[in-house]
């Protein structure tokens, strides 16, 4: 019966016959005009609705551009994009997006993790929900900005509190928003102290989920998805599968989630993190993102529209990326990455600072090229911003293999800082190539970065070594390893400090006339060195 309404509607037969099926629904039939300029979420959502109510089945969106606000998913609703439709997003000052909800958690995350209802479209507490088809979700008047929701939850409150003194921090936004406020980035104001922020109509995501079950996300294109193309929190079994997203900030945030699989997509993010494991406290308790497995992937920081387009044109912040955290409170546990590429971005990143624990962490088959600053950095911290904090950040039994990174830039291409006192443990990279740029006489004479701390995770500054740099590990072996550049570097290929047991086989460390290779602190033991002739 489905696939004969289906050869009906391309034959351009009535609507009325295709929602007579309960199981399939065409939003046409329940008034949605498509046209681009007529507002078709409550047509959208009276569709769902029925179909929900008698059972469940698909909704087809056929072609055409629907002007939305929020759209509500229903439990057993497979909301079918067709090839040629985009649903858009409303403008703000439609004042059309769900208010955020109430907010009673500890601000121990941004504002964008704290509210979900003020979504494109959204759903809580939902088991088999499917978001597939041919067409596109265009956010079209999502707002990338998250800082006001920052200040609703308390977030900027507890950032000024935990913060070093000196800290500087942006002027805070409007403190009453009028419904329609559009919140463009010159749209600031200092709000009074003791400000009570009423519900606020802030469109900043294009799919937003929490505690869903038997989630499928397939074959769409997002673009300009606001804040997050895609949040995901809380949600178990759960396939994203050939989805091509570019955007403005980040592409995907799988946050809290058990047993997923992120697989075939391609993510332009250049101004934000591309694929973004995390683990926030987001839903009031520490919950780990575990059985994750993100594969055949590929990652980009070009300027956002250019993947879509073809044109792929560099970006001066390229962001993009494969990262673990910031967000870290509850760790990773069983995560697999394989067979992706990231092309103008940052490299991989793995960070602990919140107080979870990361382990059992395989990688393997990674391609980069035009990487911005680092090809992998891992890093723990005390940051801290968790609740119940039982023990520090930890990281243990982490596998990285079969890397090639061309065109690294001066940062330093790998980056290992485990904490003083808290060393991350065994770790192993094995057939692992990076060559970087090199050429830059500014690095000056190498110094030794300062310890991450409390800090935000991410590198400043510019590492005492251009291929390696690594401290504060208990069991590091690195196996079939080449640092190399395309232009002189004057610092050694990689330097050493506070290990406890390096095993290093087979490295070949390029190095300029005159310098040393390889340094290693009085502070690392336990070295044992075969097949590099190049390391003494």
């Amino acid at each position: 019966m489905r696939y004969v309404l289906l050869f009906l509607f391309s034959l351009g037969v009535g609507q009325s016959l295709l929602a007579a099926d309960g199981n399939f629904c065409n939003v046409r039939a329940f008034g949605a005009v498509g046209d681009g300029k007529t507002l078709d979420s409550p047509a959208i959502d009276k569709a769902i609705e029925t179909t929900a109510t008698s059972g469940g089945g698909t909704v087809l969106i056929p072609a055409g551009t629907y002007l939305c606000g929020s759209i509500h998913l229903k439990s057993n609703i497979h909301l079918l994009i067709d090839a040629g439709a985009t649903i858009l997003g409303a403008p703000q000052n439609m004042n059309v997006y769900d208010e955020t909800e109430p907010w009673s958690g500890n601000p121990y995350q941004d504002g964008g993790h704290c509210y979900f209802h003020n979504s494109l479209i959204w759903g809580e507490n939902l088991t088999n929900v499917s978001i597939t088809g041919q067409g596109t979700i265009n956010g079209g008047g999502l707002t990338r900005s998250d800082r006001i929701l920052d200040q609703m939850c308390g977030y900027i409150a507890w950032q000024k509190k935990h913060s070093p003194p000196g800290t500087k921090f942006p002027p805070d936004e409007i403190a009453s928003p009028s419904p329609t406020a559009t919140f463009s980035p010159g749209e600031k104001t200092s709000p009074p102290p003791s400000t009570t922020y009423p519900p606020l109509r802030l469109g900043n995501k294009a799919i937003a989920l929490k505690l869903c079950r038997n989630v499928l996300i397939r074959d769409i294109t997002i673009a300009h998805g606001g804040h997050f193309a895609i949040l995901v929190t809380g949600c178990d079994d759960m396939t994203i599968d050939n989805v091509t997203i570019d955007t403005n900030r980040d592409g995907m945030d799988i946050d809290a989630c058990r047993n997923t699989t992120v697989s075939n997509c391609r993510v332009n993010s250049p101004r934000d993190d591309g694929i973004c494991p995390k683990s926030s406290y987001a839903l009031g308790r520490n919950v780990i993102t575990e059985n994750l497995t993100i594969t055949n992937c590929q990652v980009s920081g070009f300027e956002e529209g250019s993947l879509l387009d073809g044109t792929m044109k560099p970006s001066a912040v390229g962001n993009g990326r494969i990262k673990f955290g910031t967000e870290s409170s509850g760790g990773f546990r069983n995560c697999t990455i394989s067979n992706c590429t990231f092309r103008g971005c940052k490299g991989l990143a793995l960070e602990e600072v919140d107080g979870g624990l990361m382990e059992n962490i395989t990688i393997n088959n990674l391609t980069m090229m035009d990487v911005v600053n680092y090809a992998i950095y891992i890093t723990t911290g005390t940051r801290n911003r968790g609740g119940n904090l039982a023990q520090p950040s930890t990281m243990r039994n982490i596998l990285i293999s079969n890397v090639i990174a061309d065109h690294v830039g001066k940062q330093g291409a790998i980056q290992i800082t485990g904490a003083p006192g808290q060393p991350i443990e065994n770790l192993r990279l094995d057939n692992i190539r990076t060559l970087n740029d090199g050429g830059d006489s500014t690095v000056g004479t190498p110094k030794t970065p300062a310890e991450l701390a409390t800090g935000y995770p991410e590198p400043r500054a510019v590492t005492p070594a251009y291929g390696i740099f690594a401290r504060h590990v208990k069991g590091l072996e690195l196996a079939n390893i080449h640092t190399g550049f395309h232009s002189p570097d004057p610092r050694p290929a990689a330097a050493f400090s506070d290990i406890d047991g390096l095993e290093i086989d087979n490295y070949k460390p390029e190095a300029e006339t005159g310098v040393t290779p390889v340094v290693f602190a009085k502070d690392v033991k336990g070295l044992v060195v075969r097949n590099s002739p190049g390391v003494q």
